[in-house]
């Protein structure tokens, strides 16, 4: 069940800003890190130096606990709502006041993982979780039961920032679970989660809008976020290595009475408020200073603001057109949904190029011959191949996001049967979950020394547009059409489909020349 939170494309697919033991100033990856720098210390002949031994590891747990924790992560960040039409009604206020109410939340969730990403490195990622889960279940009640429009769009700002965690720490929990070699089929799940929520969340929220009044599209919500705090609470273990060590040295300290056992994360230099400082320019300065990671982050940030346009864009399309009450308008967003799942439903073919008469007949020749490029040149590496190589998931998507698109545009008229724009929205959709998946993986693995980094400055400027781009929606249909708007975002993503082929060849040369890339 999928609904409420506008939770998208936020996936942040790394650990957030995780330091060298005892260190604020540092990003690196976490449970990599930390265990070689505790066993080098251990060697030195610390006796009180508690290690990552193979029954604390996160990664030994069976595989079945592990997937749990990444469906229930994942479905946290599933949902979105959409309830403008009631909204305005209710208030007396125009519709470009309550699109407001999206902009907002997407405005927290944008802005929340500056606080939650240094906060998850000191208390790890279970409690962030809980408190935040806690914290949104609470101020979404002023959210139901607002008294005027203010008291709304308040509180839709601050249900953002408390639902943010599951975009900027989730990505953490998921890459401590599982090694290099294995992660990429549950990074996809993860990925793909915040995605599909603002497909089903106007599907679902159509129906309750038609029927019931608005406020029960968030009473919903509540139920959905209490059960969510339980399966939380229940099913998902801490994974964040440097706390888990910590609760160990703990444990140690209690049960012997010695209190010289030590983890590496009670050595840390710095402050929190450091870490905060940090979190929130160096995105900034990546953004900056480094030109692949700005022309990546522009190319995420235009699909995405596209993605939150076309919830303002598809009532226009099919209620004003072609007479599509609420719950069946929400029913046409099932277009883009069936794209991100049969785009996902391909990850194996991207694992282990699953044999191209398998594969026939489901997706276009184009792509089958694509992956299975990726596969060989996984093989030609021994498995490890160079980021570069994670692009030819992203020059898929780049084809069919533009495709989807000027199909949409050219199957708006009114004498064009209303199916035709559902099935042109299915590439686009396809499109949106093989450019993210491999933009996100591009970045983490570029800038792997950085890569919260890299993954908050691809956030902030994703969620800039997001926010933005619904705002200006209408005006833009009224004044061009939807021929003509549609086409015009069509060919704005046609200018940046270039990018993963460039990127391609050159990004090894761009990355050996970058002060913030591994190289």
């Amino acid at each position: 069940m999928a609904f409420v939170q506008e939770s998208l494309g936020l996936c942040r697919t790394m650990s957030t800003l995780t330091k060298i033991p005892g260190s604020f100033d540092q990003p690196h990856d976490a449970a990599k890190t930390e265990t070689n720098v505790s066993a080098s210390q251990n060697a030195e002949g610390d006796p009180h130096l508690v290690v990552l031994e193979p029954e604390d590891n996160p990664q030994n747990m069976s595989l079945f606990r592990r997937w749990l924790a990444v469906l229930i992560i994942s479905s946290a960040s599933l949902c979105a709502a959409f309830t403008e039409q009631g909204v305005a009604q209710t208030f007396h206020v125009s519709h470009e006041v309550t699109v407001l109410g999206i902009s907002l939340f997407v405005v927290g969730l944008g802005s929340g993982p500056l606080l939650v990403g240094p906060l998850s490195e000191v208390y790890g990622r279970n409690v962030v979780y809980q408190i935040s889960y806690v914290l949104f279940f609470i101020f979404t009640f002023p959210v139901v039961f607002a008294p005027n429009i203010a008291v709304f769009l308040v509180f839709r700002l601050i249900t953002g920032f408390c639902g943010s965690a599951f975009l900027s720490v989730a990505g953490g929990s998921v890459s401590d679970m599982f090694p290099d070699s294995s992660i990429a089929s549950p990074m996809a799940v993860y990925t793909i989660s915040p995605f599909i929520g603002p497909v089903a969340g106007p599907l679902i929220a159509g129906f309750i809008n038609q029927h019931l009044y608005w406020e029960w599209t968030y009473r919903v919500q509540l139920c959905w976020i209490f059960v969510e705090f339980l399966m939380l609470a229940t099913f998902v273990p801490e994974t964040y290595v440097p706390v888990i060590l910590k609760k160990k040295a703990r444990r140690l300290r209690k049960s012997t009475g010695d209190p010289k056992f030590y983890a590496p994360l009670d050595r840390r230099e710095g402050t929190l408020t450091s870490a905060i400082l940090i979190s929130c320019y160096k995105p900034f300065q990546l953004l900056l200073f480094d030109r692949m990671v700005l022309l990546l982050d522009s190319w995420n940030a235009l699909i995405l603001g596209i993605l939150y346009l076309a919830f303002q864009a598809f009532p226009i399309i099919f209620e004003d057109i072609h007479g599509f009450n609420m719950q069946t308008t929400g029913l046409a967003f099932i277009g883009i949904g069936l794209g991100m799942l049969s785009a996902i439903s391909t990850q194996p073919l991207w694992n282990r190029g699953v044999p191209f008469s398998l594969v026939f007949g489901i997706k276009s020749i184009l792509m089958v011959l694509i992956s299975r490029l990726y596969a060989r040149e996984t093989a030609r590496y021994n498995g490890d191949p160079p980021p570069e190589v994670r692009l030819i998931m992203g020059q898929v998507g780049a084809i069919l996001v533009p495709v989807g698109l000027f199909c949409l545009a050219f199957t708006t008229y009114p004498q064009v049967h209303w199916i035709a724009p559902i099935i042109a929205s299915v590439p686009f959709g396809s499109g949106i979950y093989f450019v993210f998946t491999s933009t996100f993986t591009y970045l983490v693995t570029a800038y792997r020394p950085i890569a919260a980094t890299a993954m908050a400055s691809d956030s902030a400027l994703r969620f800039a547009f997001a926010a933005v781009f619904p705002l200006f929606a209408g005006a833009m249909y009224d004044k061009l059409g939807t021929v003509g708007a549609t086409a015009l975002l069509a060919g704005l993503s046609t200018i940046m489909a270039p990018l993963p082929f460039i990127f391609y060849r050159i990004g090894a040369r761009l990355r050996k020349n970058s002060r913030f890339a591994a190289h």
